[in-house]
């Protein structure tokens, strides 16, 4: 990105990247508002909410920050920016990143990037014919838990990995509404699109691509519209299996993960803490100094032949959460050019996985992709 010039006709190196964010609900509040406002080299300069009293909080939050009511707003004080984020749902990612790209923009988008793999390839090659910046926001890289295992399959501690499962699952049993659980296609709602989007992300950064899909979808609660039991299982280019579950419904909850391979395997139960610590309005940053970290008692275990509910196994000590590393990330490739943080490109590899799980879930088969997604 070439840097915007003052007043002078100076281009202002030292100055922060001034950021516009359109979107100021559980997204734009919790997750990236108070990550930019924590990354050096960054400021929150414009948020966008129809919602008065989002916009009151916005300015409470974070002092200085200038609101507006609708996204148009944002893009036409683009002269004056040099990021945009979009924490809207889902339906407008796509048009509302083209018409940040197409205003010269820098774009962040929260996850999905699109409905389908066509469109964030189409994104991304707008981005690319423009020079410009376009990632998805896929901070789930950057839980405590993912980083150990990552860790601890790159130092070769558990062998070849034969078998990897990953579960988000949650005890919800009355629908909360929106457009999250919205049973219309446009709005791109259910937990495929929601948390299986980490989780495909997830083990595709693992193994690599994917080569068969076969996933089971259910709609379960009283009322619900959108799927919130669903199953995906992958066979990577690798040979290594994925199996990935992401539930509203689970009354019990299995590990957060279970990696086996040929020399060890390693358990995890329990869920980062981070989105925890946000929601509590903590920041990162803010003196403490225990930022995405968890006590000894929750640490995972290794180890071969043994149970971990039974105290078998060696505790692995959790590796620290680093949220803030993705936007630390994205400052230094808005200024020093380079590949972000999570491109389009990858973004487009998770959709085509999604796809191929909601076709596999309609026809009760396996999908076969080949060795591109």
């Amino acid at each position: 990105m070439s840097e915007k010039s003052d007043s002078t006709g100076t281009a202002a190196l030292h100055d922060p990247l001034r950021v516009g964010l359109i979107g100021y609900g559980l997204a734009g509040s919790v997750f990236h508002a108070p990550l930019i406002a924590a990354t050096e080299g960054l400021r929150l300069d414009t948020v966008s909410t129809t919602h008065p009293e989002r916009q009151a909080q916005a300015r409470a939050e974070h002092p200085g920050v200038r609101t507006v009511d609708t996204p148009e707003a944002v893009l036409a004080r683009a002269a004056d920016l040099d990021l945009i984020v979009l924490a809207t749902p889902n339906k407008t990612h796509v048009p509302l990143a083209t018409a940040a790209l197409e205003a010269g923009l820098p774009v962040v988008v929260d996850k999905p990037l699109a409905a389908t793999a066509a469109e964030a390839e189409k994104l991304a090659a707008l981005a690319e014919d423009r020079g410009l910046l376009l990632s998805v926001f896929q901070n789930r890289r950057w839980d405590n838990d993912f980083r150990t295992v990552r860790t601890l399959i790159e130092r070769g501690e558990l062998g070849d990995v034969q078998r990897f499962e990953s579960r988000f699952e949650r005890w919800r049993p009355q629908p909360k509404g929106g457009w999250r659980e919205s049973g219309d296609p446009a709005e791109i709602g259910g937990l495929l699109y929601d948390l299986g989007s980490h989780l495909v992300d997830q083990a595709l950064v693992l193994f690599g691509p994917a080569v068969s899909v076969y996933a089971e979808s259910v709609v379960r609660r009283p009322g619900a519209e959108a799927d919130d039991d669903s199953f995906i299982a992958l066979t990577h280019t690798n040979g290594v299996r994925s199996h990935l579950w992401m539930s509203a419904t689970a009354a019990m909850l299995g590990p957060r993960f279970r990696v086996l391979g040929s020399r060890a395997g390693y358990v995890k139960h329990g869920l980062d803490p981070q989105e925890a610590a946000l929601r509590e309005g903590r920041r990162p940053g803010d003196g403490e100094g225990d930022w995405g970290v968890e006590p000894e008692s929750r640490w995972g275990r290794i180890g071969a032949g043994s149970s971990p509910q039974s105290g078998g196994g060696e505790r692995v000590p959790t590796l620290p959460g680093d949220y803030p590393a993705y936007y630390a990330a994205i400052a230094r490739a808005l200024r020093e050019g380079g590949r972000p943080p999570v491109t389009a490109t990858e973004a487009a590899a998770a959709l085509r996985v999604l796809e191929a799980a909601k076709l596999s879930a309609a026809e009760g088969r396996t999908v076969h992709l080949g060795a591109s997604a």
